[in-house]
């Protein structure tokens, strides 16, 4: 008989405080740097190769966090230097300050999307919306009074919290081994909540650096932009969690980008996997009648949506649209006020 999922467990009860770290195993360090957000925390690693630190992530760059970094250079982490940053993936709160370490000396280590995403995007200052994403706004249904307030609005810029990303990277590909922390790490590269994300699975130990791909207990934004407005990032995230499947072990202890370091990994990509199918169920049921993107949050999230989670809630309405028509269970049409409406096919 196959043995039975041994459940989500949590090896450490708590985070480190600000400014300290906890040894996750040798050589492996744990820290947590502050967000200015409801998911009020980014987890950081630091890996010890001997006479300096490579670390994997790097939080915001703000001057709180670059304080916290010195905090932690000249105590836990014992005055060594950081020689390498390994960006899981572009957003701001991963490669916040990989530009920093850089200009100490530091280099960048991602997978070359993630590289093209942060430099083109932390050289791209708006002081207003541009017309394409106000246009796919008004197309996924935002309401009238927030869009004439983001219309009006400085938007926020990716340059606002990242360092200036200098010329140059060393890219990481899906299947490489690279070794940190006296162990070697196999690289697997995820889908769906940012494109070719890294994750670090050690041939050594039961370890994996997550990131945002494998977090326990949340999932992760999946979001159509006005960049790639016909994208269907639910079926990359799927697969990558069934990819994921075929390697995960009871045993792995899963560093993440958010919350606590956990193990029950094949159980947890299951969850992930019946989490999204569920939402499809739901929001296909909800599309007995035309719908607009922003008329679906109720059956995606089963909570209220508040005006500081609008748009992350907006952007992932609509990916979980573009799924279904991507299906052939939904269709979609531009109606009369400019806005998508969506409804299922019979």
């Amino acid at each position: 008989m196959k043995d039975m999922p041994l459940g989500l467990r949590y090896p450490f009860e708590t985070p480190p405080d600000e400014g300290c770290v906890t040894e996750i195993a040798e050589g492996v360090l744990w820290a947590r740097l502050p967000l200015p957000m409801a998911l009020d925390h980014v987890n950081v690693y630091a890996l010890d190769e001997g006479d300096h630190w490579t670390i994997f992530d790097s939080g915001l760059d703000t001057p709180r966090n670059r304080g916290i970094w010195v905090k932690l250079l000249a105590g836990p982490l014992r005055g060594k230097a950081v020689r390498r940053v390994i960006a899981s993936h572009h957003h701001p709160d991963h490669i916040g300050l990989a530009g920093w370490f850089q200009a100490d000396g530091a280099s960048l280590w991602t997978s070359r999307t993630a590289w093209l995403f942060a430099r083109m995007l932390v050289l791209d200052a708006q002081e207003t919306p541009l017309p394409e994403t106000l246009d796919f706004w008004q197309r996924a249904g935002m309401e009238a009074d927030i869009l004439a307030s983001r219309t009006a609005s400085r938007p926020f810029n990716f340059c606002d919290v990242v360092a200036p990303l200098p010329l140059g990277f060393h890219r990481l590909n899906e299947g490489q081994v690279i070794r940190t922390a006296g162990r070697d790490w196999d690289v697997r590269l995820g889908q769906g909540h940012a494109p070719d994300q890294v994750t670090l699975w050690s041939r050594d130990c039961p370890l994996v650096l997550g990131a945002d791909q494998l977090l326990p207990g949340i999932s992760p934004n999946l979001g159509v932009y006005a960049t790639e407005p016909e994208a269907d990032p639910v079926a990359e995230w799927l697969t990558s969690c069934a990819r994921f499947q075929e390697i995960a072990r009871e045993d792995h202890l899963v560093l993440p980008g958010h919350k606590l370091p956990f193990t029950g990994l094949p159980l947890r990509l299951r969850q992930k996997i019946d989490n999204h199918h569920g939402a499809l169920a739901r929001l296909l049921a909800h599309l007995d009648t035309p719908r607009r993107g922003s008329d679906c949050f109720a059956p995606l999230f089963k909570r209220a949506i508040t005006e500081g989670t609008y748009g992350l809630a907006l952007v992932e309405s609509v990916a979980h649209l573009n799924h279904l028509v991507a299906l052939g269970q939904a269709k979609r049409w531009l109606d009369a006020d400019g806005a998508w409406r969506w409804r299922k096919l019979a």
